[in-house]
């Protein structure tokens, strides 16, 4: 289900890439001056992007944590895995349940370069790597079951994925088919950027990532909600990620003031 060994020939490093970028901002190695340069752009618009994007992955791991010890999940599909950071999603899962089972998704191939590093799981679970694109639901699923019980409840997780993902590339029609795949009693974990916070700064870093090669899309809370339809909302519902359940972190403090939305759902 992997293909490391032909990753790095295909890493252009000319443009810059959003797991590149996002790297950066979390004081990672895994970037190019390209990626630096985009991410040095973001912060003189807003200062706290890199504050941002550490709560963003905060949220994560709460909401990892709070489906394995509340919602009693044990699987996990998390698309859009990006580079790995410490703890990343199976580390947070496994540390509980021993046993839980998590597929990683993305279609970038630096991250496919360290594919190795995401399948260093527990004996007792199963850590796996899929290269596949979000806009290909079907592949996704299809490689998944290889892997998870689709007649047992999985957590599907879209971090900081859809603000890459327009309305008119499929966001929410791929997004749909990928929650349709999934039995009752799964859940949907999303985080995305919004412009209902620091508006200007907001719009003027779609103009930044846009002049990158990169789109990106704001969406105000109510079109958030919109990838929840039908599902049954989680406490205490889309909220800023730093707001998120703050009592169940462990490495970072509360802070809510990431203009990201994050929430947790129940299919």
């Amino acid at each position: 289900m992997t293909g490391v060994e032909s990753s790095v020939k295909r890493i252009d490093t000319s443009r810059p890439h959003p797991a590149r970028v996002y790297d950066w901002l979390l004081d990672g190695k895994d970037n190019y001056p390209v990626d630096e340069e985009l991410g040095r752009q973001i912060l003189e618009l807003s200062p706290l992007a890199k504050r941002g994007a550490k709560d963003n992955r905060a949220f994560m791991r709460r909401a990892t944590r709070w489906l394995v010890r509340e919602a009693g999940v044990r699987q996990f599909l998390d698309i859009g895995t990006g580079i790995p950071t410490e703890p990343n999603l199976h580390q947070v899962a496994q540390r509980t349940e021993p046993a839980a089972r998590v597929v990683y998704v993305d279609n970038d191939p630096i991250v496919l370069a360290h594919a190795a590093a995401l399948l260093h799981g527990t004996p007792e679970g199963v850590t796996e790597y899929v290269e596949a694109d979000f806009r290909d639901p079907a592949a996704i699923v299809e490689q998944a079951r290889e892997v998870l019980d689709f007649d047992e409840p999985i957590a599907l997780s879209v971090i900081a994925l859809l603000h890459f993902i327009t309305d008119e590339d499929g966001a929410h029609e791929h997004l749909r088919t990928l929650v349709d795949a999934l039995p009752a009693g799964s859940h949907l974990v999303l985080s995305q950027l919004t412009a209902d916070l620091h508006g200007a700064s907001m719009q003027q870093a779609v103009d930044v990532y846009a002049a990158g090669g990169i789109s990106l899309v704001n969406r105000s809370r109510a079109e958030v909600e919109r990838f929840f339809t039908g599902m049954e909302m989680v406490d205490p519902g889309i909220v800023l990620v730093g707001e998120w359940r703050p009592e169940l972190a462990d490495e970072e403090p509360h802070n809510g003031f990431a203009p990201i939305f994050g929430a947790v759902a129940r299919k």
